[in-house]
């Protein structure tokens, strides 16, 4: 799992529209902390704190510690927003978590030995179907991305997610189906070759048959 980090906030006593913008002007973005059966939080954090952590990468599968005016709360961020116009953070959702929670989050996948590849060291294009996997797991145990291992993939091969080592607890919540992951695709070169390779033999037999 990604390394946790910590927020400050303060609590947040007025809510809407006007008490947001207020908010927004001096820096601050409005959040709420829910689940876990007890009441929701609302909280002010800094917009730039936050914004840097979703820039870090793997905003929303690291749990976070967010200290409101001396309480700590563990969470895991399950949604933000942003305007539409000027692309600044503008709310954040937060899960409060326990040790018991399962949650549902995209795991990025990330690939290994393309030069154990035989396919892809002859050319072949690594074609990737998926470049997160939906997955249920706790909360507490979200893993950085699923590996997938291409050694000994040739051209027209694919990896399944039955092909992919998932850490214990996490399973994909497309369960009806083996889906493709990545596959070797032939470069475009190949194909053209393949199809006047083709295209050659048809005329041939052709003439043959005259």
């Amino acid at each position: 799992m990604s390394n946790t980090y910590e927020l400050k906030a303060e609590a947040r006593a007025q809510v809407g529209k006007g008490s947001a913008r207020e908010l927004r002007r001096n820096g601050l973005i409005p959040a709420v902390i829910y689940g876990d059966k007890k009441d929701p939080v609302s909280i002010a954090l800094s917009r730039k704190d936050v914004t840097l952590k979703i820039h870090a990468g793997g905003f929303m599968t690291t749990i976070a510690t967010i200290d409101v005016d001396g309480t700590k709360y563990s969470v895991l961020p399950k949604d933000y927003q942003l305007d539409p116009v000027r692309d600044f953070l503008m709310h954040v959702d937060f899960l409060r978590i326990s040790k018991n929670t399962q949650v549902t989050v995209e795991i990025p996948v990330h690939f290994e030995n393309e030069e154990k590849a035989p396919g892809i060291k002859r050319g072949g294009v690594l074609n990737v179907v998926r470049h997160t996997v939906e997955c249920n797991c706790p909360a507490n145990a979200i893993p950085e991305a699923l590996i997938v291992d291409l050694t000994g993939l040739e051209v027209g091969d694919g990896v399944h997610i039955s092909a992919v080592t998932l850490p214990e607890g996490v399973e994909p919540t497309i369960t009806d189906r083996d889906f493709t992951i990545a596959t070797v695709a032939a470069p475009a070169g190949l194909k053209s070759d393949d199809n006047a390779s083709e295209d050659g033999e048809e005329a041939a037999e052709g003439e043959s048959e005259e």
